[in-house]
């Protein structure tokens, strides 16, 4: 099988690669494992919360020249303060190109509530969540959150003793539905998937709105727990407009509505655009020739090679099997390229779970034009992005969701930028 590009790794950095490359013509696979990181979206994308030192970030744009001093290896470090701004607005505009509403701006980081009720800085947020603009003060005076009863993935008191410390008078209210009755008959059914499956439908979605009507009296805005909206996107817009006020969602423990929504529709898009998606797949090995990778082999193809003049890693970190760690190296089992990693296991980690964890800054190692290198070999049409890479720590940083989308981009212009790619067909 003949592609443009091979992308191996179907969670935000292969889909917005994928997606970017097929915008422009370009004929992509996808090889997909299964489930990605996406799955965990707290409806967010960060692009810089803190710098290393674990000082505040309110400015990101501003901000990375610090950080760029900070870190060699960073990802940002590599793209430059020059190309940074304008991946950045690439960003933006690319996710409002494919419809993807989503509010915020990278001129300034706003706060968006956790699934415990505390503001977090952040980058890009989707619409329907609750965000503000500082993390002194919420935009409403009274707060209504209403909760399916049962539902133990989400904790209202706690994020209403949260809202009443920003000066908010917030009232918890609990309901039911016949059909939640079936769930609630074995409670590790009471999920958010679950849950959402039933709020979508029009009757249970018409008798949701007569309660939020009859006991929303006085109140300024009305939230739930982001249970509601995977198979209908618009609920919570109808939902509002039966209801005459806003209506806004509060993430819950994963598994993600917002993320399985958000990992759908990429996925959809990639493939509106011509895209092939294989899922359930995993690249084994690939055959490499002068500095480059010819093929790849998968587990569910065998000896039938995907062929292409390009290729993109984005399999993720440790989670998504991306990296695989042993007790004494952490490796990348796909290509065997080359992982920066500290030689002594003691030094990977702190008795501090709070802390910042090395570990978590372990990962592959490229060019500055995030090609990959094996021994001392660099790939020249492997690319490396996403969660794979080495030099940032995405969650004491909360650059997670940045990085993935910034290199994705990246590397797709500079796919695109390479003439010499063939016409080619399955």
């Amino acid at each position: 099988m003949k592609f443009d590009s091979v992308i191996i790794g179907g969670g935000l950095a292969g889909l917005v690669c994928g997606i970017k490359l097929s915008q422009q013509g370009h004929r992509c696979v996808i090889i997909s494992s299964g489930q990605s990181a996406l799955h965990f979206l707290s409806g967010s994308f960060d692009l810089l919360n803190r710098l290393p030192d674990g000082t505040p970030v309110d400015h990101p744009l501003t901000a990375v020249k610090e950080l760029i001093k900070m870190e060699p290896e960073h990802p940002y470090t590599k793209l430059g303060e020059i190309r940074f701004e304008e991946l950045v607005a690439e960003a933006e505009q690319f996710f409002s190109g494919i419809g993807i509403e989503l509010a915020g701006s990278a001129t300034r980081n706003h706060f968006r509530v956790t699934p415990m009720g505390t503001l977090k800085r952040t980058w890009l947020t989707l619409a329907d969540f609750v965000t503000c603009e500082n993390d002194i003060q919420l935009p409403w005076k009274q707060l209504t959150i209403f909760n399916p009863a049962g539902f133990l993935d989400f904790y209202p008191h706690f994020v209403a003793d949260e809202f009443r410390k920003l000066g908010a008078t917030c009232e918890v209210h609990e309901f039911n539905l016949p059909d939640l009755d079936i769930l609630r008959r074995n409670p590790s059914e009471l999920r958010s998937t679950n849950i959402a499956r039933i709020l979508d439908k029009p009757d249970n979605r018409e008798h949701l709105c007569r309660i939020l009507i009859r006991e929303s009296s006085g109140t300024d805005a009305i939230l739930l727990p982001a249970c509601l909206g995977l198979d209908q996107p618009d609920t919570v817009r109808i939902i509002e407009e039966r209801v005459g006020k806003p209506v806004y969602l509060i993430p819950t423990i994963p598994p993600s509505i917002a993320g399985i929504g958000m990992q759908q529709f990429l996925r959809n898009t990639f493939q509106k655009l011509g895209g092939v998606y294989m899922m359930g797949d995993h690249v084994m090995n690939a055959d490499i020739e002068n500095h480059r990778v010819k093929r790849v082999y998968s587990y569910n193809h065998g000896d039938i090679p995907f062929e292409a003049n390009h290729f993109v890693l984005a399999t993720g970190s440790y989670f998504s099997r991306g990296l695989t760690a042993t007790r004494d190296r952490v490796y990348e089992p796909v290509f065997n390229l080359n992982v920066s990693y500290l030689k002594e296991r003691q030094e990977w980690y702190t008795g501090n779970i709070f802390d910042a964890q090395a570990y978590q800054q372990f990962g592959v190692s490229t060019s500055l034009d995030f090609q990959a290198v094996t021994g001392d070999t660099l790939l020249s049409n492997l690319y490396v992005g996403g969660a794979i890479l080495e030099g940032f720590n995405p969650i004491k940083e909360g650059s997670g969701g940045g990085v993935s989308i910034l290199t994705a981009l990246d590397i797709a212009g500079k796919i695109l930028k390479d003439q010499s790619v063939w016409n080619c067909s399955i």
